[in-house]
């Protein structure tokens, strides 16, 4: 589909949707001032995906996450919520959106307000020692890099990494149970800015598929799955300007 057909297709489904979930990618944080990841203008242009998170380069030099993560994950406090994490927080509260699962790890859903949030990557909200189990929040681990160096356990010295599920981890098996639940109970999979190319996450919208729900899909660049999509749009302010629009009952109704 294509125009505003294509437009007024993908109100509708969503509009009409009884158990509507989103998939949410580094595309709808664009708009927070937030670069995604493999953009015209993403962040692996500049940092080494090979590197930056990838886990046996991080547990022989920490530094090189530390060094460069400053600059888009420890200023994330700087950052806000845009009009696509707002209308789904909305959203969910008139009881309209079941759930978000993101591969973001950027907060910005849950400081929207959204709060059934499934983070398939992981958060950097909490930070480990990978010697002696102590914890860090955020907060703390921001503190200490704005003083200078990589942060270090001052327990036992040990690396200190955050709860990202990097390149060589295995997602977090709650965070997963929960999206194929979420996902094979909906009827219609709201995929937004993502490319859906990083596995296993992007084939969590398959369990709606293949339980009879639908696929719409949100994206300024193909995706594996747009043959499969009900509905397929290219611009996430165009549709979401139009969603906002929407009167909602206030509270957790119908």
């Amino acid at each position: 589909m294509s125009g505003d057909t294509g437009l007024r297709a993908l109100l509708d489904a969503v509009r009409q949707s009884r158990r509507l979930v989103a998939f949410t990618g580094a595309g709808i944080s664009t708009f927070s001032g937030i670069r995604d990841f493999r953009g015209s203008n993403g962040l692996y242009r500049d940092y080494d995906a090979n590197r930056i998170f990838d886990l046996n380069y991080f547990l022989r030099d920490p530094d090189y996450y530390y060094h460069h993560a400053r600059h888009f994950i420890y200023n994330l406090d700087e950052k806000e919520p845009s009009l696509v994490h707002r209308e789904l927080a909305r959203r969910e509260a008139a009881g309209k959106l079941r759930a978000v699962i993101t591969q973001n790890i950027d907060l910005l859903h849950h400081k929207a307000g959204s709060r059934n949030v499934i983070e398939l990557h992981g958060s950097p909200m909490v930070h480990r020692c990978l010697g002696c189990g102590k914890t860090w929040t955020f907060d703390q681990i921001q503190s200490m890099l704005q003083s200078g160096g990589t942060p270090r356990c001052d327990k036992c010295r040990g690396i200190i990494k955050p709860d990202i599920t990097f390149f060589g981890e295995a997602l977090p098996t709650g965070a997963i149970e929960r999206a194929v639940r979420e996902a094979a109970g909906a009827d219609l999979m709201l995929v937004l800015g993502s490319t859906l190319v990083v596995q296993p996450a992007a084939s969590i919208p398959l369990y709606t598929l293949q339980s009879g729900g639908r696929l719409a899909i949100v994206n300024n660049a193909p995706t594996p799955l747009d043959g499969l999509a009900c509905c397929r749009w290219h611009d996430l302010e165009s549709f979401f300007s139009a969603l906002a629009q929407d009167p909602l009952p206030h509270g957790n109704g119908g």
